[in-house]
């Protein structure tokens, strides 16, 4: 079963019938081991009165998650959870979305980006809040799969600035538990882009410490993947042999004419992952689309 470093509490929600509940547990016993679901800016809100396809969009991906007939191993939703600048709210509303996952025993796992306020989103989700925090005022985890590991990290440097920031601590811990965690591909996730391998269009809103980031996972070969949000749109780049994947937004994108909303399913194995996109939109040239990975040796 994963494990999350953190110490989360899941919660169920009352279902109101026993054998609702039976169901509920049940369906939560059936876990695909090699399939992980991957989304990002969600940003939600308390109210959405101009762009009611945020919240719907969350919805419709986790109908598509709960449909599946064996629940994924884990599901990680990689930062800017809220719409703007974290407001008590905006986590509030994003609680009731993301109630049926944790209804129905789903691995949910969330990181912090540059639109979220962590004390803020510790108030309300509380259940997210360590007892003992790993990383002093970071989100930061460990998910421990049958295939892979997965580092959660925190690259929030402030509210509503955009760039991020990993930061000495951190990238101490990171280390660290890396070294402690090298029997498995390591596949890490954060919000920001790093400032190389990707679009230098996008590399001054992104980590401001990547350098020193990509020398430190670099030398560790058991770390295969980057995964990152931030941008709002889908590539694929790779930087010293570790692949760096841009996920595409849940919520909403700058340019429809180049980008669209969704998500990504990944199935992993020792040897790589096949990495598969969906969209919101059924006939998008994305949607179903399958990018095969192979991780470095």
């Amino acid at each position: 079963m994963p494990l999350h470093l953190t110490s989360r509490r899941q919660f169920i929600t009352q279902l109101g019938a026993a054998v609702a509940l039976s169901q509920v547990e049940s369906s939560a016993a059936e876990v695909d081991e090699g399939l992980i679901a991957i989304l990002n800016d969600t940003h939600i809100c308390a109210q959405h009165p101009a762009s009611a396809s945020i919240p719907a969009n969350l919805r419709n991906t986790i109908d598509y998650l709960l449909a599946l007939p064996k629940r994924p191993a884990a599901v990680v939703i990689n930062g800017d959870l809220a719409l703007k600048d974290g407001k008590r709210g905006d986590y509030e509303h994003f609680a009731k979305l993301i109630a049926p996952l944790r209804d129905a025993g789903v691995s949910l796992h969330l990181t912090m980006g540059n639109h979220d306020d962590r004390a803020v989103f510790y108030d309300v989700l509380k259940d997210e809040k360590p007892e003992s925090p790993a990383v002093e005022s970071k989100h930061v985890g460990v998910v421990k799969l049958a295939g892979a590991n997965l580092f959660l990290l925190d690259s929030l440097k402030a509210t509503m600035i955009t760039q991020g920031l990993i930061g000495d601590t951190q990238m101490a811990w990171l280390t660290k538990l890396l070294d402690q965690h090298a029997d498995k591909p390591a596949l890490l996730f954060a919000h920001h882009n790093p400032r190389l391998g990707g679009d230098p269009l996008h590399f001054p809103g992104g980590l401001e410490d990547s350098e020193p980031l990509w020398k430190a996972i670099a030398a560790r070969k058991h770390v295969k993947a980057y995964m990152h949000g931030h941008i709002h749109h889908r590539d694929f780049y790779a930087h010293e042999g570790i692949h760096i994947l841009n996920t595409p937004a849940t919520s909403y994108v700058a340019n429809k004419q180049t980008s669209t909303t969704g998500w990504t399913m990944a199935r992993l194995s020792a040897s790589g992952g096949a990495f598969t996109t969906h969209t919101h939109i059924p006939e998008h040239a994305w949607n179903g689309v399958t990018v095969d990975l192979k991780w470095r040796v």
